[in-house]
């Protein structure tokens, strides 16, 4: 029987090529996408038009949460950051692109899901470039839900517990960069601009990290 597995989705670079990844390991895959009042739906746009490109069913969850209010992806009152690229993660540092315990309520979400479903597995995609600004995305997160998730699920409770892949961990952007390409994902349809608009802003920390990764690979942005 054909392995399964839920990934959570974005649309975005990182997200991408994890579900690229995961396809091309023979998953069956279930992606999530999350509405969480982000300044625009231009990424959910593009987790949608992946999804279809690449034929997967796609959840699309509301969790806009009241507190998450305190984020500038979702609050247009607080300036998005703009520093220098040396600067972006440095290490104490949490940004206020920060979403108080975000991928833990969206690695819940997912563990719902494929406890439901009867998947093997969740796949993300955090990489090293998240390691420092966000506490949510480090490896020591990971391992630990991985121990919670064996003790509060069905499949855990019977022995089968649902797997945390996290296939990019090690990457940096130039590394995800040449796997999705190497991988043929979709990524001329993929968005990673905290900002809205018809083009990404090539000013907030996420433009500036994807310019960067694609530059170090030394190849072209397919997006732009």
């Amino acid at each position: 029987m054909k392995k399964k597995a839920v990934v959570l989705f974005s649309g975005g670079l990182d997200s991408t090529t994890a579900l690229a990844w995961a396809l091309a390991k023979g998953y069956e895959c279930l992606a999530v996408s999350f509405d969480y009042g982000q300044r625009h739906d231009r990424e959910n746009r593009s987790a949608r038009a992946i999804a279809r490109r690449l034929g997967v069913k796609l959840y699309e969850i509301n969790l806009a949460f009241p507190w998450f209010a305190s984020c500038s992806l979702v609050n247009k009152k607080l300036k998005l950051p703009d520093v220098k690229l040396s600067k972006i993660g440095r290490k104490g540092d949490i940004p206020s692109t920060y979403v108080p315990g975000r991928n833990l309520v969206f690695a819940s979400v997912g563990f719902s899901l494929a406890d439901a479903e009867g998947a093997d597995a969740i796949v993300l995609g955090p990489n090293v470039v998240d390691y420092s600004g966000y506490p949510d995305c480090r490896p020591e997160f990971y391992r630990a839900l991985q121990k919670a998730a064996a003790f509060g699920t069905r499949r855990g409770a019977a022995g089968r517990p649902i797997k945390i892949l996290t296939p990019l961990i090690k990457l940096s952007k130039a590394g995800i960069a040449r796997l999705g390409l190497k991988l043929k994902a979709p990524l001329e349809l993929t968005w990673s601009c905290y900002s809205g608009g018809k083009k990404p802003c090539g000013h907030c920390d996420s433009c500036k990290l994807r310019a960067k990764g694609f530059a170090d690979a030394g190849v072209k942005d397919p997006a732009l």
